[in-house]
């Protein structure tokens, strides 16, 4: 491709960008369509775009994929999306109050309770969807999985009220976070994309030594996210090596240890250096 070609191709995806229009592969066309098949599409999507979606995709034959997979015996799925999820998200985004009705873990179930939601989080280990709110009368942080809402309805709050609850709870989360820097090691940069969709569910930066040559990723994270973020690391196994984090050097090293002792490498008495 020539240099004019590329000014012409950035021209047209510049104006496309400014329109409000994207351009989408066959490969992301038929993925969509397989997804718009799945029972949750229906409470993902409102009716109408479901409608849209659907009359778009609809002419293209080469988007038709049922007579192309087979899908054989599998174990229970567990829903990923949750019909609460649009509902709450835009109360969040209109930064208002609500009323909950929620079970507890001993079974007792808290009616009409006045809270402002504050954030939608996904716990990859258990697979559930939570909600992060501020209880109103005991004006504490909560976390109470969607699984276990009842019902809850709108609530009006003040704005200045809202944005006080939000900057709190801001403070608090950024308080109780944690990092922890994990190298790449230098024979597998090429596997860079892996290794990075491997952290991608995590907040993150990565930082690259032009001198050396290697790559950092420093993740930062609260202190339920460490069991997930140890299975990642096992899961890449000498791709990659914690170099900060204490508690997951040390995790890291009674885990290598005990693998060592089961199958016979360490005799008694010796242990791995830290």
């Amino acid at each position: 491709m020539n240099l004019f070609e590329k000014i012409f191709n950035h021209q047209i995806i510049s104006r496309l960008e400014d329109s409000g229009t994207f351009m989408v592969t066959s490969h992301e066309r038929t993925w969509l369509k397989t997804m718009l098949e799945h029972p949750a599409a229906a409470e993902a999507f409102t009716l109408d775009t479901l409608n849209k979606l659907r009359t778009i995709l609809e002419p293209d034959p080469l988007m038709d994929t049922s007579s192309h997979l087979i899908e054989k015996a599998r174990s229970m799925e567990k829903q990923v999306y949750h019909p609460l999820l649009r509902t709450l998200r835009q109360h969040i985004l209109n930064k208002s109050g609500v009323r909950l009705t929620y079970a507890i873990k001993s079974g007792r179930v808290n009616s009409e309770q006045s809270g402002v939601p504050y954030k939608l989080e996904y716990s990859m280990v258990k697979r559930e969807w939570y909600l992060l709110w501020y209880h109103l009368r005991h004006r504490a942080f909560m976390i109470t999985r969607l699984k276990k809402i009842h019902s809850f309805a709108a609530e009006p709050i003040e704005p200045s009220m809202a944005d006080g609850i939000f900057r709190k709870i801001g403070r608090m989360l950024d308080s109780r976070k944690s990092e922890a820097v994990i190298e790449i090691v230098l024979d597998y940069n090429e596997e860079l994309s892996r290794i990075l969709y491997a952290f991608s569910s995590f907040e993150k930066d990565v930082e690259y030594d032009s001198e050396k040559d290697t790559y950092k990723v420093r993740v930062y994270l609260l202190g339920d996210d460490f069991e997930y973020l140890l299975s990642k690391i096992r899961f890449l196994g000498k791709r990659v090596r914690v170099v900060e984090g204490d508690y997951l050097k040390r995790r890291m090293l009674e885990a290598s240890t005990k693998a060592l002792e089961r199958y016979g490498v360490i005799s008694e008495g010796e242990e791995l250096s830290s």
